[in-house]
């Protein structure tokens, strides 16, 4: 037999996990609704269980569920029997994750489960088991073949495993409203989390403010702005209304029109209707701004009161570039 070239085997190792995913897609019945029913109205944690690689899925799936809003807790098969069936409580469901759903752990855990009363959701590649036979509901996980060249190594299965958890958890996060602000209050760490709750304020209010009137001399401008070493300052009028911004840029250009230092005021160099944020708004937004500007600092001000700045080095000390 002639031998496969390396992307061949990747190509149809990826073409075969696909469509284990599709069949499931065809095959998905009544239960699963019924266990998205069962998640929303309990008043517990779902407890997650397998045993061998489908414990590691289980974890993931856990770890996706606990992030989107609904408790979930993992408890191996092995140590469930040895002391840690205790972390299951009344209110608890139990979703038992298997291939052959035969492991002789998972048919003792099955009837420990049981005898506690809890719910039972079967997550089985075989839905003639012993587990799909002893449960509540059975999510139909069934391929039709590993991507293994050999039909043995969970490869297809374990990745049906993994999708059917990330449908159960999307389900169950449109169904409660689950949105962005939601996220993020279970992701406060890292580059994500800070996209998703980071304010403008959060970063202006450690930076300088640099501020001249309109009738300031470009001495003092230039004073202003070597100060507070922002590379701009803003411009405002007698009201302390925000009129507009004078940059580095601005300072270059009037030198190269050759126009006389004495006696030009801010208003006379200053670029009007200058770039803004809303100190409330989110930093990733004003990232997001000062790429389609083409711009690196914007000012923070919301009905014309100044009160900061947001420079790109904030963005990038922050990673959320």
């Amino acid at each position: 037999m002639q031998k496969r070239s390396v992307r061949e085997t990747a190509r149809q190792t990826l073409a075969l996990e696909a469509q284990s995913i599709l069949e499931m897609r065809d095959n998905l019945g009544e239960d699963f609704e019924k266990v998205v029913d069962v998640l929303l109205s309990t008043g517990g944690r779902l407890v997650v269980s397998g045993i061998g690689k489908s414990a590691i899925i289980g974890q993931k799936i856990v770890a996706t569920l606990n992030s989107t809003g609904t408790p979930s807790i993992f408890m191996h098969a092995a140590d469930a029997i040895h002391g840690d069936l205790g972390m299951i409580r009344e209110e608890d469901p139990v979703m038992i994750i298997s291939k052959s759903g035969e492991s002789p752990e998972i048919k003792m855990l099955v009837t420990l489960i049981r005898n506690l009363g809890n719910p039972i959701i079967a997550m089985v590649g075989n839905t003639a088991s012993s587990l799909a036979a002893s449960s509540h509901f059975v999510l139909n996980t069934t391929v039709s073949q590993e991507a293994c060249p050999n039909n043995l190594a969970p490869t297809s299965s374990t990745t049906a495993q993994l999708a059917m958890g990330d449908a159960l958890a999307v389900c169950l996060m449109e169904a409660k409203g689950f949105t962005s602000d939601d996220f993020a209050k279970f992701h406060p760490g890292g580059s994500l989390g800070k996209k998703l709750y980071l304010r403008v304020s959060d970063l202006s209010r450690l930076n300088e403010q640099p501020a001249v009137q309109e009738n300031s001399s470009l001495n003092e401008v230039i004073l202003e702005m070597t100060k507070k070493r922002l590379g701009l300052t803003a411009v405002l009028n007698e009201q302390q209304q925000l009129t507009g911004v004078i940059t580095d840029g601005d300072l270059r250009r009037m030198l190269e029109k050759g126009l006389p230092m004495e006696g030009i005021n801010a208003k006379a160099i200053m670029s009007i209707h200058p770039k803004t944020i809303e100190a409330e708004a989110l930093a990733v937004d004003a990232l997001d701004k000062m790429r389609k500007n083409n711009i690196t600092s914007l000012l923070v001000a919301e009905n014309d009161r100044y009160t900061g700045v947001i420079h790109l080095h904030d963005l990038i000390r922050e990673g959320l570039l």
